[in-house]
C-alpha cells in the first residue's frame, strides 16, 4: 500500500501557480489511471487505485499540508515509509525531477509541515524543479505566479516524465527509481 500525494494550493486563485505544480503532476496520475477524487475523512480528497495505491491531494494551503497529510496517513493505516510527496522545488531548473528517499524541508515550507506533523522526515519525495530565467526573488511571490508562455512545452514535458516516473516508482525501489530518474535530460521543449 502506498500514498502518493500531490501538494499545491486549492482554489481557482493559485490554479496555474508554479507551487501547484504537485497537484498537476498527481492529476495527471489520476486521469491515467482512470480516477476520480472525492472527500477523504479530513482535509483531503482522495482516490484509490485498484494496487491500493491512495493518490491525495490536501484541500488545506500549501503551509498546513502536514495537516492533510497525516489525517489521510492515519485514517488508510499509512506508514511515512509508504509516502510520496511530490512537490515544486525553486532550486531545482525547470526540466528535472529528483528523487529523494528522506532528508530536510530544503526550505519548502509544505514539506515543512509535513515533517512536523508525522514527526519524522523519513518518506520519498519527487522534487520538480521550477527554476527559470525569470526573476526568483523573493520566492515568495515567485511561486505563487503562473509559468511564463514560453515554459509551458517544458512544462507539459515534466509532467508527462513526472507521471512515467511515478509509475515506475510503484512498481520498483526509490534506489532504482534515483538511478533511472535522477539525470538531466534535454527535453523537446527546452529553453535555449
Amino acid at each position: 500500500m502506498q500514498l502518493i500525494v500531490g501538494l499545491g494550493n486549492p482554489g481557482r486563485k493559485y490554479d496555474r501557480t508554479k507551487h501547484n505544480f504537485g497537484f498537476w503532476v498527481i492529476d495527471a496520475i489520476a486521469e491515467q489511471q482512470g480516477q476520480t477524487f472525492r472527500a477523504g475523512k479530513g482535509s483531503y480528497l482522495y482516490s484509490g487505485c485498484p494496487d491500493g495505491t491512495f493518490l491525495m491531494r490536501p484541500t488545506t494551503f500549501m503551509n498546513n499540508s502536514g495537516m492533510a497529510v497525516s489525517q489521510a496517513c492515519h485514517y488508510f493505516g499509512i506508514t511515512a515509509g509508504q509516502l510520496l510527496l511530490i512537490y515544486d522545488d525553486i532550486d531545482l531548473p525547470l526540466g528535472s525531477i529528483r528523487f529523494r528517499d528522506q532528508g530536510g524541508s530544503g526550505g519548502h515550507k509544505g514539506v515543512e509541515s509535513v515533517i512536523t506533523q508525522l514527526g519524522t522526515d523519513q518518506f520519498h519525495r519527487l522534487r520538480l524543479g521550477i527554476g527559470t530565467d525569470e526573476e526568483m526573488r523573493p520566492a515568495e511571490n515567485y511561486v505563487l505566479r503562473p509559468f511564463g508562455k514560453k515554459y509551458k512545452p517544458v512544462v507539459r514535458e515534466v509532467i508527462d516524465r513526472a507521471v512515467e516516473a511515478v509509475t515506475f516508482y510503484r512498481n520498483n525501489t526509490i534506489v532504482e527509481t534515483m538511478n533511472h530518474y535522477n539525470q538531466k535530460i534535454k527535453l523537446r521543449g527546452d529553453i535555449d
